[in-house]
């Protein structure tokens, strides 16, 4: 539970921060909830299969911004070889969730904000949060994977989705139009408090997000 309470509120973070620095994605996003919700009510878990460029967009943050730069240990219960590594039984594994989604041999610029990579080549490819490759770690994979898997994904989806759907972002004056992305010393989050304007786009976002 503290792994899908923290991968995703650490995902949309990182994502609306990203996403400040390159407005286009924000209009993208933006647009594909006014498509799919609407304004009139707010974003909820039925609307989640169909908001793919959300996904896409808490997906890339999950790559690029992992809450740990390691999986929890596993132990080999035998003898095995991976990629040519001799890994004796009893060794405690740990992959790195940075080294996994960092890889410049896996993905193309990898320090690039980039959730159009998630939609195939022509753009309508299904996203999922989960990733069954081992190219990068969410919510980990396979039979000792996260049992909070799809709660963390709707937690994800929807807080993202509302707060790009109830307001407008933009990066306050003082701070020259860019969002510092500096990671905090010793850890993987934010070095600095994310700071924007939000300006309400629903005339009921209020009554809505009490």
């Amino acid at each position: 539970m503290y792994a899908t309470v923290d991968n995703s509120s650490n995902a949309v973070e990182w994502a609306l921060a990203e996403m400040l620095n390159h407005p286009h994605l924000l209009e993208k996003a933006t647009s594909e909830i006014d498509r799919v919700v609407g304004k009139h009510r707010l974003v909820d878990e039925s609307d989640v299969p169909n908001l793919n460029y959300i996904k896409a967009c808490a997906r890339e943050s999950l790559r690029l911004h992992p809450v740990a730069p390691f999986n929890l240990p596993h132990v080999a219960m035998s003898d095995a070889t991976v990629a040519g590594y001799t890994i004796p039984k009893g060794s405690h594994v740990l992959l790195s969730r940075v080294g996994l989604g960092r890889n410049p041999d896996v993905w193309d610029d990898p320090m690039k904000f980039d959730p159009g990579r998630h939609l195939g080549e022509d753009g309508s490819g299904e996203v999922d949060l989960t990733e069954t490759e081992l190219r990068f770690l969410s919510f980990s994979t396979g039979r000792r994977g996260c049992m909070g898997v799809q709660l963390g994904t709707v937690m994800a989806v929807v807080l993202l989705g509302r707060m790009i759907q109830g307001f407008e972002w933009s990066v306050p004056s003082g701070m020259d139009g860019v969002v510092d992305l500096a990671e905090e010393e010793n850890s993987l989050y934010l070095g600095k408090e994310l700071e924007a304007l939000a300006r309400p786009r629903l005339d009921d976002v209020g009554l809505y997000m009490k």
